[in-house]
C-alpha cells in the first residue's frame, strides 16, 4: 500500500477498498439508471473518478461472464447494458438458489408455506391468470 494510502489521502482511480460485489452493484445500478449502454470510459467518468479505468474494464468483463452483462462493439470499445432491470436479476438469484438444490419440491413448499396471504395471492394471479 502507498504512503499516501496509508495516511487515508485519497488518490485519483483509487476509491477505498470495497468488496468485487459491492462494485459490481454500483455498476450494474449505474447502468440500469443509464438511458443506453455504456463504455467502460463513460462508466468511469460517471463514477467520479472512484475507479481506475482498468478497474472499470476488469469489473465490466467479469459481469459480462457472469451473464450480467450484454456488450456490443462500440468503436475500438464495447458498450454494456444490463441483461434485466432490477426484479429481473431478483427474479434470476431465487431461480439461482432454487436450482442449486436437489430437494426443489420441499424449498418450494416451505417458501410458499412462509408467504402472505396478498403475496400467495398475487403469485395464484400470476400462475394462473384466468382464475
Amino acid at each position: 500500500m502507498g504512503e499516501a494510502n496509508r495516511m487515508g489521502i485519497r488518490t485519483p482511480g483509487h476509491g477505498p477498498k470495497r468488496p468485487n460485489g459491492a462494485r459490481e452493484a454500483e455498476i450494474l445500478e449505474l447502468l440500469q439508471r443509464a438511458d443506453g449502454a455504456l463504455t467502460p470510459r463513460e462508466v468511469t467518468e460517471r463514477l467520479g473518478g472512484q475507479l481506475a479505468y482498468n478497474s472499470v474494464v476488469t469489473i465490466l468483463t467479469r459481469m459480462h461472464t457472469k451473464q450480467l452483462l450484454t456488450r456490443t462493439p462500440r468503436g475500438r470499445a464495447y458498450a454494456y447494458a444490463p441483461v434485466t432491470d432490477d426484479p429481473g436479476f431478483a427474479a434470476r438469484r431465487m431461480r439461482s438458489v432454487l436450482e442449486e438444490r436437489s430437494d426443489r419440491q420441499d424449498v418450494l413448499a416451505r417458501f410458499a408455506d412462509e408467504l402472505s396471504t396478498t403475496d400467495a395471492d398475487l403469485l395464484r394471479q400470476l400462475l394462473d391468470p384466468d382464475q
